[in-house]
């Protein structure tokens, strides 16, 4: 059974920084993408970050503050957050398995989310 567990979200002031932790278990995911999306409340869910190999793409509004990463060792991948911001606040899901890497509709599993919260 292939499960995917968040953690490190929290309550942060903006311009602070949080990293966010993925653990997969149950089965790697070496050739497809791993990745992050958030929805914020009344809103749809958004592609954040997304990485297959050593291909990296990140929505945007997030390029040149966070950074993926992934631990192929842990079967863990990362998303750091540094220069957050009030709109950076939603609930962080993990997804992995998907071939197309800013469609939430491509990815097969997700974790049960993790909520980010940046104070103004």
């Amino acid at each position: 059974q292939v499960q995917l567990v968040e953690s490190g979200g929290g309550l942060v002031q903006a311009g602070g920084s949080l990293r966010l932790s993925c653990a997969a278990s149950g089965r790697t995911f070496i050739g497809s993408y791993m990745a992050w999306f958030r929805q914020a409340p009344g809103k749809e869910r958004e592609f954040v970050a997304a990485m297959r190999m050593t291909v990296n793409f990140y929505a945007d509004s997030v390029k040149g503050r966070f950074t993926i990463s992934r631990d192929n060792a842990k079967n863990t991948v990362y998303l750091q957050m540094n220069s957050l911001k009030p709109e950076d606040t939603a609930n962080y899901y993990c997804a992995a398995g998907g071939m197309i890497y800013n469609r939430g509709s491509d990815y097969t599993y997700w974790g049960q989310g993790t909520q980010v919260t940046v104070s103004s």
